[in-house]
């Protein structure tokens, strides 16, 4: 499948610390689209990732969504009828718990600038944020498979880290 057969409004959706907003950013630039980060709509700029209120993050979900070329990485439930609506495909990023906790404890400690991250805010290590990698997001991977697999849109699933870089040097994507 190429890049082009899910369309201009491409969903991604995977386990925290995936490689979901990596993945939007390298599309975004090969396809000339905009690249919306859920994360930075959901929580307010310059704290340490504190939530916006329910009805603000819906409204920024929905303008953004009104766009017509758009890639958009996160989940929250919440709006992925609406989203699902506008979408023309969708990839779902499956990545194992032990390469999530992998990835999160490199991004909080090591990485700076990182793609996604909250504007002003600050990464560190949070025991709230291992608790849900660890143990929600297994709960929610087969609910997040069937959900995938009853769309009827154009779809790519990449089961793993080891797929996600293959895709990346198939489709010819970069990180900067």
């Amino acid at each position: 499948m190429h890049l082009s057969d899910l369309g201009d409004r491409i969903c991604i959706l995977g386990p925290s610390n995936s490689g979901k907003s990596t993945l939007a950013n390298a599309i975004a630039r090969k396809r000339g689209l905009e690249a919306v980060h859920l994360d930075l709509l959901f929580h307010l700029p310059n704290t340490d990732w504190v939530q916006r209120p329910k009805a603000e993050f819906i409204a920024l979900h929905d303008a953004a969504i009104a766009g017509e070329r758009w890639v958009m990485d996160g989940n929250y439930s919440v709006c992925m009828p609406q989203r699902f609506k506008r979408a023309t495909g969708l990839i779902l990023l499956d990545v194992s718990t032990p390469a999530s906790l992998l990835r999160y404890f490199r991004r909080t400690l090591f990485e700076t600038g990182r793609v996604g991250a909250l504007e002003g805010g600050r990464d560190s290590v949070k025991w709230d944020m291992i608790r849900h990698i660890a143990v929600t997001t297994p709960r929610n991977r087969q609910r997040y498979r069937t959900m995938f697999d009853g769309l009827d849109l154009p779809k790519l699933h990449l089961s793993s880290v080891k797929a996600i870089k293959q895709r990346f040097r198939e489709c010819g994507l970069s990180l900067s």
